[in-house]
């Protein structure tokens, strides 16, 4: 029998503290069995991505243990940042990566989810596969309002937590509320833009992001007009620490909206508009593969043989895209495979991005 294999990406409210972050990430690896995979901080958004993997027990045992010691350590009635944010662990999703289906999955979530509304006191809201409701299953919905909006909303029977207290208490007020999902492989990208205005990135933001934008008609009324890409959500923000916009896209479902793809369109849209992509910045782990066909779209392109080594493409890939346009990129830090080859775990991971396409998927900052 296959073994089981999922991963979270737990996103944390604190990027700027790294005591405080290193201490939340290490209670990760006090459960044996789960591996610590990758820490992600970022301080203009006041956000740090953890990304850890094991079988399902295991991996809920550590998330547990993780939102506790975020709870403990993350005080929200001070949380300035960038990314829209509801509670001290903000997100909390569970992926299916081996020997489990999304369904399988959701349960989980919702085991999660219960334990940490009973014992944290922390309002849960199930997202994605694991939502109560059709509503729910986007995260924007349920973090709509985020932490300033919690009084109002847990008040209102329409947004009753899923588990856990439905009142702005004392402990609410310092933890603030959390999304606990499943979801599908979600592939958080950033791209860098010659201009530090937010108006001018979400504009492009708005003409690639599968749902566009609400366009006002001349009797007043608005309609929704779509963006150029499926399977993206996204919006522009202006990160202080390196001084420039940049368009912050979740690409939802690879296998439609390829990351090769999107810079492609962002590159185009920014052009339309006057704007120039100088680069792109990944946030999180990436599958090689999404690297693999990177290389060889830029290749074709080129006239190009596709018949060379595998870390010369990935080489290729990471000029073509400018992911070391904001510091160095090191792939053996960035490519789910190579982590895993690092730590021992390559024959218990395979990705399987197909399967990934047919499973429902997203995660965003924005719709």
């Amino acid at each position: 029998m296959q073994r089981q294999l999922i991963e979270c990406v737990p996103n944390i409210s604190e990027g700027r503290d790294r005591a405080k972050i290193d201490a939340i990430a290490s209670v990760v690896e006090t459960v044996e069995g789960v591996r610590l995979l990758d820490i992600d901080p970022g301080k203009a958004t006041n956000r740090t991505v953890i990304t850890f993997v094991g079988e399902p027990a295991q991996v809920c045992e550590a998330a547990f243990r993780l939102v506790k010691k975020a709870q403990e350590l993350i005080d929200m009635r001070g949380h300035k940042g960038e990314h829209p944010r509801f509670g001290a662990t903000d997100v909390c999703p569970l992926v299916p990566i081996s020997g489990i289906s999304m369904e399988e999955c959701a349960a989980w979530a919702r085991k999660l989810g219960e334990r940490v509304g009973r014992e944290l006191g922390i309002p849960v809201y199930l997202y994605e596969a694991a939502a109560s409701e059709e509503k729910r299953k986007n995260l924007a919905n349920n973090r709509s309002g985020e932490y300033e909006g919690l009084p109002k909303k847990l008040k209102d029977p329409a947004w009753k937590p899923d588990f856990g207290p439905a009142e702005f208490n004392d402990g609410v007020a310092r933890s603030g509320a959390i999304a606990i999902g499943a979801r599908n492989f979600l592939v958080a990208y950033n791209v860098n833009l010659n201009t530090t205005s937010t108006r001018r990135a979400n504009a492009i933001a708005f003409d690639i992001r599968e749902a566009g934008r609400k366009v006002k008609q001349a009797d007043g009324s608005e309609i929704q007009v779509p963006g150029k890409l499926k399977a993206v959500k996204g919006i522009g923000w202006y990160i202080e620490e390196y001084g420039i916009a940049q368009l912050s896209l979740n690409l939802t479902d690879i296998t439609v909206t390829p990351v090769h793809v999107a810079f492609d369109e962002a590159c185009k849209a920014a052009e339309a508009r006057g704007i120039r992509v100088t680069g792109s910045e990944l946030v999180g782990l990436i599958p090689k593969q999404a690297l693999l066909d990177a290389a060889d779209f830029h290749l074709r392109r080129q006239q190009r043989s596709l018949g060379i080594p595998e870390r010369e493409k990935i080489k290729i890939a990471v000029k073509s895209l400018g992911l070391d346009d904001l510091g160095p990129f090191d792939p053996q830090k960035k490519v789910i495979e190579y982590m895993l080859e690092e730590r021992g775990q390559e024959r218990l991971v395979r990705m399987d991005l197909k399967r990934f396409s047919e499973e429902t998927a997203g995660e965003s900052p924005a719709p």
